[in-house]
């Protein structure tokens, strides 16, 4: 008989609510959240054991808290990983993997459609340390291999993207880095572990914004690291000292948001799915870009390695003089009256922005161009309100554009 003592003995839904729970001598139900910046210990000598790492235990909250490390352990029992590490952002997270593994001189293949920061920490700051960025498109695997140097260490992407819901080929990207001694690094933002497993796939190394689904409710900073523990303790080792950390307070909230992750994102792909197909159908909407949408390009890729197509779509607008500008994106947006103006996303409540300008404002004019970030574009991140309502706020909008 099991004991349920091996994470792969469960599926994903109940890792996600019963995976590394913390129970202290009171026997409470919920995890407790441990507020303290430092441990005591029963001697000098354990103080010295466990600073060395000789002896396991908590030192410092900035690297060793429970409520974070029940936190890490339960998402990387969901990604199917063998260890986590937890960071103050998801940025913290992909720019403190990048300066762990990385040295002078290594070189990164990108897809160029990641998030608008992402770039500028590739453009403006490991620039500085001779790292060097080639970006590519997303779904052109030659290019992907024409970039490929003797010195290329990493191959990241997100799938889907942001925000034109491109699909990466997980494993068709992680056989071409893994045949020329390069990791393969997935942004897992927008699907989560509820709807994919990119070390499943191949990949090496998975990133998380836990800020987005992961909490589920737009309340907290956070994100995550997961993956084999030889690569996972660099990133660890560069938390501890340079102090990227996720607050234990945040780290409770995730656990909560844990809980019901995948109920959520089942919702959240219905009424997106929904959403999508209507948007496809109304005057004003010159194209909707959604993997769920049969005549998304890569909808048959997305359907092999999600078991969902998540809850981001975007749509290029068009007014009714024909222009397809900032101008008609910016009356569409503020015509809305019920979904929140905000660049954030993975809320329950839904979200509309103008990527152009916000998300990926301070990308240069021609890399925008080259990601298909259009003036005209618009995201919108569906969250679980009805879809009538939806449907009616969006009319809203498109009423702005003359229709």
């Amino acid at each position: 008989m099991s004991d349920f003592s091996d994470p792969n003995e469960l599926h994903t839904d109940t890792l996600a609510i019963r995976w590394a729970q913390l129970r202290t001598d009171q026997m409470s139900h919920s995890e407790p959240l441990f507020l303290t910046s430092s441990f005591v210990y029963d001697s000098a000598a354990q103080a010295a054991a466990r600073f060395s790492g000789e002896e396991p235990g908590n030192v410092y909250s900035r690297f060793t808290n429970p409520t974070v490390a029940a936190f890490e352990q339960r998402l990387a029992a969901m990604e199917g990983a063998e260890k986590g590490v937890a960071l103050a952002s998801g940025m913290a997270a992909i720019s403190s993997t990048f300066l762990a593994l990385l040295a002078p001189g290594d070189h990164i293949v990108s897809s160029r459609s990641v998030f608008g920061t992402t770039n500028v920490v590739f453009d403006r700051y490991l620039k500085k340390f001779q790292v060097e960025t080639t970006m590519v498109d997303l779904a052109d695997l030659e290019q992907w291999r024409a970039a490929i140097r003797p010195e290329t260490k990493v191959l990241f992407l997100e799938t889907p993207s942001n925000p034109l819901s491109e699909v990466g080929d997980i494993p068709a990207l992680a056989k071409l880095a893994h045949d020329n001694g390069a990791i393969l690094i997935v942004d897992n933002c927008f699907c989560t572990p509820a709807l994919q497993k990119p070390l499943a796939l191949g990949a090496d190394l998975v990133i998380h914004s836990a800020t987005k689904y992961l909490d589920g409710q737009g309340r907290c900073l956070g994100g995550a690291v997961v993956g084999p523990a030889m690569l996972v303790d660099e990133v660890h080792g560069f938390v501890r000292s340079a102090g990227p950390s996720m607050s234990p307070f945040n780290a409770w909230v995730f656990l909560k948001g844990l809980e019901t992750l995948g109920i959520r994102m089942e919702a959240h792909s219905r009424n997106t799915l929904a959403l999508a197909e209507w948007l496809e159908q109304q005057p004003g909407i010159a194209r909707v870009h959604y993997a769920g949408l049969k005549s998304h390009p890569q909808h048959e890729l997305a359907a092999r390695q999600q078991s969902g197509f998540g809850a981001v779509l975007a749509i290029e607008v068009e007014d009714s003089d024909g222009n397809r500008d900032r101008q008609a994106a910016w009356r569409f947006i503020d015509g809305t009256r019920l979904i929140s103006i905000t660049a954030n996303l993975g809320d329950t409540k839904s979200t509309i922005t103008h990527p152009g300008s916000t998300t990926h404002g301070r990308v240069a004019e021609e890399d925008k161009q080259r990601a298909g970030i259009t003036e005209n574009l618009i995201r919108i991140a569906v969250g679980l309100e009805d879809l009538a309502d939806l449907k009616a706020d969006l009319s809203l909008g498109l009423k702005t554009l003359g229709f």
